[in-house]
């Protein structure tokens, strides 16, 4: 007789395969997430020497960067099953380089401008590898902090639509150390969704955490320029 074939239980097979499954999807985010830090610079770089969003101001820089910056998004969305959405991505994030000149230029005018620059992407590098230690031990489900991160995102894109047009130093603040908050919660809740399985698309992962890591950088970048900045 033929000795009986031992196969792995199958709970045990589905188990592995989405450990595998949600590793990847990590591995492929991390590394599109890196990759998207080269245009991000890019597009600062040729904002800064150029001058090409120095009159984008007030509520027309508010409507170009909401037009353009939903219309990538709106377009990442429906290019992610494909390889055409690692171009978009990339294509917004150099946008959104551009988009960060003008902040990046106003520091950098500053006595210890490059200074600021670099304390802001060591701050925003810390708080990534935080929030990233902090979704590999938390065992907690998270799932019921997104709503209350949501509203908060919301506040937050009402508030600086208000201070565009007050111009308030004093608003700039509040909404700079609020921003840097929730979006380093976000981090949290977004690295979370990845370990858990989620989220199982790295492009949308991907536009997920460099969102939230873009909201510190520029709020980092923001607070420090006012309140460190050398004349």
């Amino acid at each position: 007789m033929n000795e009986p074939i031992q196969t792995l239980p199958t709970y045990g097979y589905a188990a592995a395969a989405t450990l595998e499954q949600r590793q990847k999807v990590m591995r492929n985010t991390y590394w599109l997430l890196a990759l998207s830090l080269i245009p991000t610079v890019l597009g600062a770089w040729v904002g800064v020497t150029t001058g090409i969003t120095r009159n984008l101001t007030g509520g027309l820089g508010l409507i170009v960067f909401l037009g353009v910056a939903f219309g990538f998004m709106f377009a990442i969305q429906k290019t992610k099953d494909s390889a055409a959405g690692v171009g978009v991505l990339l294509a917004f994030t150099f946008f959104m380089g551009l988009m960060l000149s003008r902040l990046v230029a106003l520091v950098l005018g500053f006595k210890n401008g490059p200074g600021l620059v670099m304390t802001a992407f060591g701050g925003t590098a810390a708080v990534f590898f935080v929030m990233a230690s902090l979704s590999t031990v938390i065992k907690r489900d998270l799932s019921g902090l997104g709503k209350w991160l949501f509203a908060g995102a919301l506040v937050l894109v009402v508030g600086s639509i208000v201070n565009v047009f007050l111009g308030s130093s004093l608003g700039m603040l509040v909404i700079s150390t609020l921003a840097i908050a929730i979006f380093s919660l976000y981090m949290l809740y977004d690295l979370k969704q990845i370990v858990d399985g989620g989220e199982t698309n790295y492009i949308n992962a991907t536009l997920m955490l460099y969102l939230d890591l873009f909201n510190v950088f520029q709020s980092l970048l923001a607070l420090l320029g006012m309140t460190a900045g050398e004349e």
